[in-house]
């Protein structure tokens, strides 16, 4: 009797542990789904006042740059139009896309560390802002600056709208994500992968390697586009490893 008992009960253990599964991947299909939902809405949103954010904002640095731009395609700007919404949308709607990630992951947090979702929510998405407002307003107008001065007087340059605005939009979304560092210092300190000590051992090949990132990601070899964009990510290292020494997991 003890024998069969026993297999009953591994038997409930199994089926409970297919349930939590098949749990999980119900409310992840929900949390995507309120996330395509929260992105729609924003697309929809950016779509109504397209005109506005083309024109009077994504222009904008290239007027101040004095940058020609053309259209070669035949529907080059109805499609144009339709990525910038999409991508607008996918800005206007982070904050829910975090607030849903952190919502999936919530059932495996402690009820205290659970309270702080919100917070977490909101921190996120000021840093995503304040990288997005740090490209707009200093990258930006570097980088395009340096190339509409670049190259051979004899030599006009028309650039091609699609181009102009591929690298508009990887830019701000690029800093964007770059400036989520700090976040990710938190969640692998709580999860116990990062310590303050190793990012404080390895902060110089952390230094090299911000530097080669701004070399990447700034145009050509402009000294002062690198630093403006180094300095920040330095920063921003600091920054993390004071997070990830108070929030790092307890041994």
């Amino acid at each position: 009797m003890k024998e069969e008992e026993k297999l009953l009960a591994e038997e409930n253990n199994s089926e409970e542990v297919e349930m939590t599964f098949l749990e999980h991947l119900e409310e992840l299909r929900w949390r995507i789904i309120y996330s395509l939902i929260g992105i729609l809405i924003g697309t929809i949103i950016a779509w109504i006042f397209i005109d506005f954010i083309i024109n009077e904002i994504l222009l904008l640095p290239a007027k101040q740059a004095n940058l020609k731009l053309q259209n070669l395609k035949p529907f080059g700007q109805l499609f144009l139009y339709f990525e910038v919404a999409i991508i607008i949308g996918l800005i206007l709607s982070f904050p829910n896309v975090v607030y849903q990630i952190w919502k999936f992951i919530a059932p495996a947090l402690k009820e205290k560390e659970k309270k702080y979702i919100t917070s977490i929510v909101l921190f996120t998405t000021f840093c995503f802002l304040c990288g997005v407002i740090f490209a707009y307003f200093v990258m930006l107008p570097l980088t395009l600056k340096f190339a509409a001065q670049f190259g051979s007087p004899a030599i006009e340059n028309n650039i091609a709208v699609d181009e102009y605005f591929s690298i508009i939009l990887s830019v701000i979304i690029g800093a964007g994500l770059v400036f989520e560092l700090p976040m990710l210092s938190f969640f692998l300190s709580r999860i116990g992968i990062l310590t303050p000590k190793f990012m404080r051992k390895y902060r110089r090949h952390a230094i090299v390697i911000i530097l080669i990132l701004a070399a990447i990601l700034t145009p050509g070899t402009d000294p002062v586009s690198q630093v403006v964009l180094a300095v920040p990510l330095v920063f921003l290292y600091e920054i993390s490893i004071l997070v990830s020494k108070i929030f790092q997991k307890k041994t």
